[in-house]
């Protein structure tokens, strides 16, 4: 099986994603939308950014490696009535089944960075997204102080060294990088631009119970417990986590409200 469909096949992303929903819809109302404008939604989870841009009257093609959340993105637009929002199984390194050309906005908010290839994934976004069409992309930033950066290290240290030839999703946080990748696809230097902005995460409980949810259902941090476990370090782990998500906790009451710093990248092809 593919690693990376296994990794977020594992647990439910969606419990995570609950969390994310407010900001998501903040996100995509920047984005200047309108009715009609075909949209692709590239590792897009349930449908985080992927709903609120049907919301607006957006024609959605959600695309995500994982099969129960491409269900559960499905079943969400249905709830709702979008009947111009679909989601599919798909790989961000091989769009094989969307054509070239054929969308205004081709987005992915910390989803196309955690495929592989990362070269091939530039391609593929610049290829289905028409000529003066916009590629927005939300990526982690690598040694960023802020939670999902810091989850995400914490995590590493725990884990055995990634095989040969692995290419860290982190390095999509870094402008070089994506100016490498974009460049190598086609797009001129000068169509490329950068942004820091910040994603909120909310959740009704404490931050200890927050960490049980991506303990229990974010597959990286899932994996990081499981490696912890097989040498008897996965208390260590937890007080880590644990003291890092009440750190950064902005609420004053018993739930949570945790800011996190991204890169966000914005291509005109």
């Amino acid at each position: 099986m593919n690693p990376n469909k296994a990794l977020w096949e594992k647990g439910d992303f969606t419990q995570i994603a609950a969390t994310m929903r407010e900001s998501g819809a903040e996100l995509v109302g920047k984005l200047g939308i309108t009715k009609g404008l075909k949209v692709l939604d590239l590792g897009c989870g349930d449908g985080t950014t992927a709903i609120p841009e049907a919301r607006i009257g957006a024609e959605v093609i959600g695309v995500d490696i994982a099969a129960n959340l491409v269900e559960a993105g499905n079943a969400r637009a249905k709830a709702e009535g979008l009947t111009q929002c679909k989601f599919y199984e798909g790989d961000a390194t091989d769009l094989n089944s969307l054509k070239d050309n054929s969308f205004d906005l081709a987005i992915s908010i910390f989803g196309a960075m955690f495929a592989p290839k990362p070269f091939d994934v530039a391609k593929e976004m610049v290829r289905v997204t028409r000529p003066g069409g916009k590629i927005v992309m939300g990526n982690w930033i690598p040694g960023d102080p802020t939670l999902v950066a810091q989850i995400l290290k914490i995590s590493s240290a725990y884990m055995p060294p990634p095989p040969e030839g692995f290419v860290s999703p982190m390095l999509w946080g870094i402008e070089d990088n994506v100016v490498e990748r974009f460049t190598g696809a086609g797009i001129k230097k000068e169509n490329i631009s950068f942004a820091k902005e910040t994603f909120t995460f909310k959740a009704p409980y404490k931050p200890a119970e927050f960490v049980q949810v991506f303990k229990n259902y974010y597959g990286p941090t899932m994996n990081a417990f499981d490696a912890a476990e097989k040498n008897n370090r996965s208390h260590e782990l937890q007080q880590e986590l644990e003291a890092l998500f009440k750190s950064q906790n902005i609420s004053n009451t018993d739930s949570t409200c945790i800011k996190a710093t991204y890169l966000k990248v914005t291509v005109i092809k």
